[in-house]
């Protein structure tokens, strides 16, 4: 192995020479810089380091001397572009080619699967009806770039066992620059006998400045192929059957993505894909129930009384809060009453029952997706323990102290029990103090919804004949809720700035042993924060804001100062409707902006400068130190943008039913922008493998349980629906909604109310009366403004639908979830199968090499007791019977 390692870092091999000496003449002709290979036009370059010359940089010229010399102890291969030879002319770039007998070693180590035989397991799927989704297709050399292969976990002492064709091409690009930044990230800095342990891995030579920027290469631009025969092109092929806008109807390339970019990365984008396609079934679904709304627009028999001249014309409502509201007539809330039967309806109960069943669905079937690509993708056998491999290297710097492992019997570091304590504490105290600081700005949410209300009611100076209207159609409740909403929008956007760089600084505290156990940690406390910071306003729209406020005369206070707002006259769930279509679709378009508009024109202003620049004179690291870095948490925030969007979806998806329709729209839009950003606008990321989302499935299936419950007390208490069956199949005398409203609404004496809480202006003065929404006994009665029986009937019906319809979704999930098997009985039957030929094609390699050896042994034993001259046909007779 040695030998031939050797002989491949001193020449080129004797396969590759034609295609060597043809290379040496074209450069000569006409030199390509727009190339992935070093000036000799063989080696590949799988990693490139760039830096700038500093006037006082000694300290920095030094550590590159001594890490680049350990980099070559290692046995990589260097080659340096002087800055003369930059567009700038002040930045150096080092190219750097992991030969054959490096790769061998550490792809041994990080037990790289490779190919050894190719399959003869068919597994071509049958498409239904596959004449109408050929134009949702993509070409077949797209869909499966490379053939299929039993593969198993590369060993070096067994290289002729796996399909070695090329040394030069066996390990792909994404393989190569995985264990070329293994090496980076792990490889010293300091001089030989010296122990600064601190002083390890390309991400602090990164951090201190050393160097600029450490990336792998694309293999060409991305709107044109690559001048090198030696070049896949993958780039360009992504780009034109992937990252345009106008196939957005086409699927994706996932084995491609997979090839290029990584399993980890191409387990996202088929995550995505999935949860789109399933968002159409919601989509559709949402619709119909709006739809549904529309239509029984006109039968809206309550909106119909509140709209009346005569009814709700006549009935004068008491002030919404003590002095600064006044009186008003209950027909200024019919624009808002019609509004609210759009989204409160009979059919948004089936819808909501609905989405609990949709969201059992998507988790189960993406499980069966998820287990057929970890058997296309070799990911079977591949086990999260084995990243334990992949110890962080910030742990082993920060971590000193050492005890010996019983598994491996060998030293390795770790943290001390009092110290992860501690950092456990701080880490602890830290979250709950962002969580109280997001409370806090809900209050003063709210300190802000009852001041602006109480100045907006004072504006009207004649609401019997304005009807208390700000402009034509806006009421004070309105404008103060979209208002309000906005304000929390920018409160959360700017929470968001800050609680990135928390969760990371109390992640970074912890020191986690291991990359995934780093993920894991931060994933949890992002969505933890997000949580309370995108969804705290709702929870409290929902099922807080309007069931304390009390009655006129005994409005409740919190703090005995904050007065207790109630919600919009049209209802609580109009409310939560326009917050949640607020910051839904505020942040959808505020990322959308973030990630598609701003680098489009910013790569419009670039291209003005780098695309008409001819090959030669603009080299491929040059174009691709251009682009902007996909740091290892790129992958994270793209997950937490679609797991909040889920959120919003399932959580209070009763409120607005079209709620999947935008995100389904998004979606489409998000997976084009992403693949676009991939392939244009990053520079390529180091491949990392995944076998599935991580720690996002046991939130999406934490959500999902949570939806349930929410959406039913949506119903329940948000909601109107139930007072009105209530009425209707209970209190009706005419079987209709005939008498609803004035139902609904009880009777207060004004002359009760205090003084001081009375309202400023004095048109009153000849009632004597006035209603409010409750169920409460009139003045006069023994139980005067106690609750009614009614009420008591209404909240039983409340607290029985939702123990009825919490219980028939959970049936109907857990019932589906056992029904469907989370791996396909085709791909258990595929694995068994391939297990079994690999398991058969290694044991005959082993007796085959067995054989050799032995035969071997005997002849140079009988040979050495002169038994073949004596006796040959005992020779002959002694090998057969001993193989």
């Amino acid at each position: 192995m040695n030998v031939i390692s050797e002989d491949y870092r001193s020449a080129p091999s004797s396969q590759s020479t034609g295609f060597y000496m043809f290379r040496l003449q074209s450069e000569k002709l006409q030199p390509n810089k727009d190339t992935v290979f070093f000036r000799d036009g063989v080696r590949r370059i799988d990693f490139v380091l760039s830096y700038l010359d500093d006037k006082d940089g000694e300290k920095k010229q030094e550590r590159r001397r001594e890490f680049e010399a350990n980099l070559e102890k290692q046995g990589l291969e260097l080659e340096t572009e002087d800055k003369s030879d930059s567009k700038d002319h002040k930045t150096y770039f080092l190219k750097i080619h992991a030969p054959w007998h490096v790769l061998a070693t550490y792809a041994d180590v990080l037990k790289v699967k490779v190919p050894f035989k190719e399959s003869d397991i068919p597994h071509g799927q049958d498409v239904p009806l596959e004449c109408l989704s050929q134009p949702f297709r993509l070409p077949e050399h797209i869909m499966h770039p490379q053939p299929d292969y039993f593969t198993y976990p590369f060993e070096k002492t067994k290289t002729d066992f796996f399909l070695i064709n090329d040394k030069d091409t066996f390990f792909p690009p994404s393989t190569r620059n995985r264990i070329v930044f293994y090496i980076l990230a792990r490889c010293p800095y300091y001089k030989e006998g010296r122990k600064d342990r601190d002083k390890t891995g390309i991400k602090r030579l990164l951090s201190n400045g050393t160097y600029t920027a450490a990336f792998p290469l694309h293999d060409c631009r991305y709107w044109k192929r690559a001048r090198d025969a030696g070049c896949e092109s993958e780039r360009y092929n992504l780009y034109k059957n992937w990252a345009r806008f106008l196939i957005f109807y086409k699927e994706q390339p996932l084995n491609l993505i997979r090839k290029y970019y990584g399993e980890k990365i191409g387990i996202y984008f088929a995550w995505l894909g999935f949860y789109t396609e399933m968002l159409f079934f919601a989509a559709v679904m949402g619709f119909l129930c709006f739809t549904y709304g529309l239509l029984s627009y006109d039968d809206n028999i309550s909106s119909k009384e509140i709209c009346d001249p005569d009814i709700g014309g006549s009935i004068v409502m008491c002030p919404l809060c003590d002095k600064k509201c006044r009186f008003w007539n209950l027909n200024s809330t019919c624009l808002s009453s019609w509004q609210s039967h759009l989204f409160d309806n009979e059919g948004t109960v089936f819808f909501a029952i609905f989405m609990g069943i949709w969201v059992t669905l998507f988790l189960e079937f993406w499980k069966r997706r998820q287990a057929r690509l970890e058997y296309e993708w070799d990911l079977v056998d591949f086990e999260e323990e084995q990243q334990q491999l992949q110890i962080r290297p910030e742990f082993e710097i920060q971590c000193t102290n050492k005890r010996l492992n019983k598994i491996t019997q060998e030293m390795e570091p770790y943290l001390p029990v009092t110290s992860k304590c501690a950092r456990f504490c701080l880490s602890g105290a830290t979250v709950i103090f962002w969580i109280s600081l997001i409370v806090a700005c809900i209050i003063g949410v709210i300190a802000y919804r009852l001041a602006v209300y109480a100045a907006f009611a004072s504006i009207i100076k004649d609401p019997m004949r304005k009807i208390q209207l700000v402009g034509r159609f806006i009421t004070p409740q309105l404008a103060t809720s979209v208002t309000a909403s906005c304000i929390n929008f920018v409160i959360i956007m700017i929470l968001n700035f800050f609680y990135e760089r928390v969760a990371i600084w109390i992640t970074d505290m912890e020191i986690p042993k291991t990359h995934l156990e780093y993920e894991n940690r931060l994933t949890m406390k992002m969505f933890l924060f997000q949580f309370v910071n995108y969804y705290s306003s709702c929870f409290y729209v929902a099922f807080f804001k309007g069931k304390f406020v009390g009655y006129p005369g005994a409005y409740s206070y919190m703090f005995a100062v904050i007065w207790i707002s109630d919600c919009d006259p049209g209802g609580c769930l109009i409310e939560l409707t326009t917050q949640l279509v607020i910051v839904m679709a505020g942040k959808q378009l505020w990322g959308n902006i973030q990630e598609a508009l701003l680098p489009l024109l910013r790569n419009l202003w670039s291209s003005r400068k780098g695309r008409h620049n001819p090959e030669n004179h603009y080299s491929r690291w040059e174009q691709d130190h251009v682009l902007q870095n996909f740091s290892q948490l790129g992958l994270f925030y793209e997950y937490l943008e679609m797991v909040v969007q889920f959120g919003f979806i399932t959580l209070f998806v009763a409120s607005f039913p079209l709620a999947p329709l935008l995100a389904l729209f998004n979606n489409i839009l998000e997976i084009r922008v992403d693949a676009w950003k991939f392939t244009t606008q990053f520079r390529r990321p180091v491949a990392s493998k995944a076998r599935n989302i991580g720690a996002w499935q046991e939130i999406l299936n934490g959500v999902a349980i949570l939806s349930v419950v929410t959406n039913a007390f949506i119903m329940a208490f948000t909601s109107d629906m139930i007072p009105r069956m209530v009425y209707l199949y209970a209190y009706s005398k005419e079987g209709s909604m005939r008498g609803y409203v004035n139902n609904s609404l009880s009777i207060y004496n004004i002359s009760q109310i205090p003084k001081n809480n009375m309202p400023e202006d004095e048109w009153f003065v000849n009632l004597t009366t006035c209603r409010y929404r409750d169920y409460r006994y009139p003045p006069g009665h023994l139980k005067e403004y106690t609750h009614t029986m009614q009420f008591w009937h209404i909240l039983a019906a409340k607290m029985a639908f939702i123990i009825i319809m919490e219980h028939v979704v959970f049936v109907v999930k857990f019932f589906v979830a056992w029904m469907i098997p989370d791996i396909p009985s085709d791909v258990k039957a595929r694995f068994k199968r391939e297990r079994y030929l690999i398991q058969e094609y290694l044991h005959n390699y082993e007796v085959e090499k067995l054989k050799i050896q032995l035969s071997a042994s005997f002849i140079t034993d009988l040979y050495e007791e002169d038994n073949l001259e004596k006796n040959p046909l005992f020779f002959f007779n002694t090998v057969f019977q001993t193989v």
